[in-house]
């Protein structure tokens, strides 16, 4: 096929209509009419010899085609983008912009208090709006309306860019006076009542159901690995709640080591090494690639990267 006989505004069709999967709001998004981006999906079909949406009882769903497309489309648009805009250099400090971020609390309670700290110095006009999982879906950020997701993913979308921001280990928190401070070993460990704390992902979240262990996460799942189940009394998806927890109730916390460390010089509590092993877990920031090439969110990224690796060269609790 000749590229030069090739309608190049098809490509930038496609790519809106598997991001809106819809015609009317694909139409809307790149203000033309209906008509005319239903005869845009047609003559898509002619080119890639292909149906791209089919009509289901959940709408216009991609084909297995046009998911191998999305991606590839995406890039080339993005790369094309970028060399069309002009080079327009970012200044931190003079900076007004405000970036959206969806942060899970193990994050904002951790990497985000440092990357606060470091922007009121750095760009001091830059806020930020933190958004919870719950309130943002991959189509959020996909579209750029959401900068960026950091959390722990355990598969993103094929057309997100991704950077691990650190890999980390677990603890133990328990109180000071917890009765089995002293010899805190696996019997111990099952004999406590344990607090959980959520592996937040995208969209809205349901309860929690105590019996179905392997949808519990990393730490129970390593319990059922070698034949143990803990007995938990409290589920929450705030890190905070949970060390509180632990100084009052007599409860036991495993948590992620740099949520543990926030309380690290709090003498009501003791941090210790769980008395299993538990494989690292790893946070990651994600975002579209229509911000990948933006200076001002390449800015970001680096110094969250930056800060990052500025907590990764501290001593562990």
């Amino acid at each position: 096929m000749n590229i030069a006989k090739v309608d190049l505004n098809l490509l930038v069709y496609l790519d809106v209509l598997l991001r809106e999967g819809s015609v009317t709001k694909a139409a809307n998004q790149l203000s033309i009419t209906q008509p005319a981006m239903s005869n845009g999906l047609k003559r898509l079909r002619d080119l890639f010899k292909d149906p791209l949406l089919v009509r289901t009882s959940d709408g216009m769903t991609p084909t297995k085609r046009a998911l191998e497309l999305q991606p590839i489309i995406r890039d080339v648009l993005s790369k094309l983008e970028s060399c069309i805009q002009p080079d327009i250099e970012f200044s931190p400090a003079t900076s007004v912009r405000t970036f959206r971020i969806m942060t899970s609390d193990y994050a904002e309670s951790t990497l985000l208090l440092e990357l606060i700290s470091r922007l009121a110095v750095l760009a001091p006009n830059i806020s930020l709006d933190l958004i919870t999982p719950s309130d943002v879906t991959f189509h959020d950020v996909e579209q750029g309306k959401v900068d960026m997701a950091i959390n722990r993913f355990e598969e993103l979308p094929l057309s997100f860019h991704q950077k691990v921001i650190w890999y980390d280990s677990f603890s133990c928190v328990i109180g000071s006076d917890h009765p089995m401070r002293h010899n805190f070993d696996l019997a111990a460990y099952l004999k406590g009542q344990h607090i959980w704390v959520s592996k937040t992902g995208f969209g809205v979240g349901v309860g929690i159901d105590p019996n179905e262990v392997q949808k519990l996460g990393w730490v129970d799942a390593e319990l059922t690995k070698i034949g143990k189940q803990r007995e938990i009394r409290v589920f929450t998806r705030h890190y905070h709640a949970a060390l509180q927890l632990t100084k009052t109730q007599n409860l036991i916390a495993t948590l992620p080591t740099k949520a543990a460390k926030i309380f690290k010089d709090d003498p009501s509590i003791i941090v210790v090494e769980p008395p299993f092993d538990i494989p690292p877990i790893a946070l990651k920031m994600a975002w579209s690639a229509l911000l990948h090439h933006d200076a001002g969110h390449i800015w970001l990224r680096r110094l969250i990267t930056e800060v990052a690796n500025a907590m990764n060269s501290e001593p562990q609790p």
